[in-house]
């Protein structure tokens, strides 16, 4: 799942700097969004604020998780909104530099907004049971870490949320949003993420999902779509280009900034040429640039994503 790039605790030393291994929805999104947003987290691991939705996201996925633990009859609201604040604080247990998001401007907590945050996280919790009926739901698998290798050799990872089996052996796969549906048009992130999850359960389990459904709480919409699989094997091409623009844009350090409306949520501006920022020293080798007259430069890491785009 997507639920906000999560960095890792900043008292923690960020690890050392390594070739990205695998790629996930939310990474591939990073890269399609922007090569240098890419590079600063999968590559720098460079620390970012973290955000009241994100977590809030991440409260409200394991209540979700969380309540298919009681029996059928059990999963109800009341319940649910219960278990809110209790994953709130098993979160913060986890990651205690959250606490900073309820804290005012002299150090101390801001217990007005964490109750507001909360109960906003309630009312997101309590929204899902208009939509689904957990009573009748026996999901098969819960946050389910997937991973497989394609037939080129990238290796593709991920968390899906829920995955529903029928009697007969259908999948439909599951994702919660906290935020509002998007207008069609905008529609084109989402469903690739879940094309994603549709394409690693495909090739894990050799049998094509049947459904793919997006939930979003925060506008109490339920999106589905059903794959076909020429549909899959297109992002498994582009999967693959996105990979050989990755690798490149590793091996020759070029990775460019891609302005848009987007720039305005970074964290990274500082060090955003666009900006007129610099970015920090690039922590992996780069190969000297050849100087064979009869070979041609190599392909900057813009044309690769370009070759990408248009598959």
């Amino acid at each position: 799942m997507c639920h906000g790039y999560r960095p890792e605790p900043s008292a923690a030393p960020a690890p050392a700097a390594a070739r990205p291994a695998s790629l996930s929805p939310s990474r591939a999104a990073d890269f399609m969004q922007c090569p240098l947003l890419y590079r600063f987290r999968v590559i720098d691991k460079l620390p970012e604020k973290p955000s009241a939705a994100a977590t809030r996201g991440t409260v409200v996925h394991s209540v979700l998780e969380r309540l298919f633990d009681a029996p059928a009859a059990e999963r109800t609201a009341p319940r649910a909104k219960g278990l809110v604040p209790g994953e709130w604080e098993r979160l913060l247990g986890s990651k205690p530099e959250l606490a900073e998001l309820f804290l005012r401007e002299d150090g101390s907590q801001d217990a007005d907004r964490l109750a507001t945050w909360l109960a906003d996280a309630e009312r997101l919790v309590e929204r899902w049971f208009t939509l689904e009926d957990p009573t009748r739901l026996e999901p098969a698998e819960r946050e389910l870490f997937v991973e497989t290798v394609l037939d080129s050799g990238l290796k593709l990872r991920g968390i899906v949320d829920r995955v529903d089996v029928t009697p007969s052996g259908d999948v439909r796969i599951v994702d919660y949003k906290t935020g509002k549906a998007p207008a069609p048009r905008y529609r084109e992130t989402p469903l690739f993420q879940m094309m994603f999850y549709a394409l690693v359960m495909w090739r894990l389990k050799g049998r094509m999902p049947r459904r793919l459904q997006l939930v979003y709480l925060g506008s109490g919409d339920v999106l589905t779509y059903d794959p076909v699989e020429a549909e899959l094997l297109a992002v498994e091409r582009k999967l693959r280009a996105l990979w050989e623009a990755i690798s490149l844009a590793t091996d020759t350090g070029d990775w460019r900034p891609r302005p848009t409306k987007l720039c305005g949520w970074c964290d990274h501006q500082a060090l955003c040429p666009e900006f007129g920022g610099t970015p920090p020293p690039y922590p992996l080798p780069v190969p000297a640039p050849r100087t064979a007259p009869d070979d041609g430069p190599a392909a900057p890491a813009g044309e690769a994503q370009g070759r990408m785009d248009a598959v």
